[in-house]
């Protein structure tokens, strides 16, 4: 999934870019406030996470200029402010959550899978599709005992369709979702991406399949 980095911290940056990427996350990293906010505005985003201390415009103005223009997407703020009264201003602003620097790398990708979750309206982390059963919380995928091999942008592909399981997923939202500013695809990386994806889960008895709709993009079912 596509998200945006908002931070001052070279070091920071190239940490959780890193990291972030490693795990499945496509990561577009922004280092003052006015950039963060016409990225956040004209650019498609899961999720955003926000330092509060940014030069230019700080976090908190961004945030209300982001919400008061209408952006629904989720915000994570990440900061060093560690009051209670930082923590109510930041999510009366407007932000999904807040969490307190120095983290934990594991805690920060927990919160941010939870709201994904909660973006496509899902509560629980698991969830079946035939004998296929994904857990968005740890990022894996299993077909009864058997772990499913898949690299990360496999899991956050099949992660995106099963989402919206049944739905056309447009290949334009998909290389939104696999892909961030500089790590920009080739023509036909979205269709190498999907038959991967679609060899793998073929191997799997019962499982779901992925149909192409074409001219519009592909969609996940029900196996036969």
């Amino acid at each position: 999934m596509r998200l945006l980095l908002i931070e001052d911290s070279v070091r920071l940056c190239e940490t959780l870019s890193a990291g972030l990427s490693r795990v499945g996350f496509a990561v577009d990293v922004v280092s003052d406030g006015p950039r963060g906010l016409s990225y956040a505005r004209l650019n498609p985003y899961d999720l955003i996470v926000l330092d509060l201390m940014l030069p230019g415009l700080d976090g908190i103005t961004l945030l209300r200029q982001l919400r008061a223009g209408g952006c629904e997407t989720h915000v994570l703020i990440l900061t060093a402010k560690d009051r209670v009264q930082d923590r109510v201003l930041g999510l009366r602003a407007g932000a999904d959550d807040y969490l307190v620097k120095p983290f934990d790398f594991d805690e920060l990708v927990a919160r941010l899978r939870a709201l994904l979750r909660r973006r496509y309206g899902k509560k629980r982390p698991v969830f079946e599709l035939g004998t296929l059963t994904l857990n968005s919380a740890e990022g894996s995928a299993r077909c009864g005992d058997r772990a499913v091999d898949l690299s990360p942008r496999e899991y956050t592909l099949l992660e995106l369709l099963a989402y919206r399981s049944g739905e056309t997923v447009s290949r334009i939202e998909i290389e939104d979702a696999l892909y961030g500013e500089h790590d920009l695809p080739g023509g036909n990386a979205v269709d190498s991406a999907v038959c991967r994806l679609r060899s793998k889960l073929g191997e799997l008895a019962g499982g779901p399949r992925i149909r192409t709709r074409r001219g519009r993009g592909y969609a996940l079912v029900a196996g036969p």
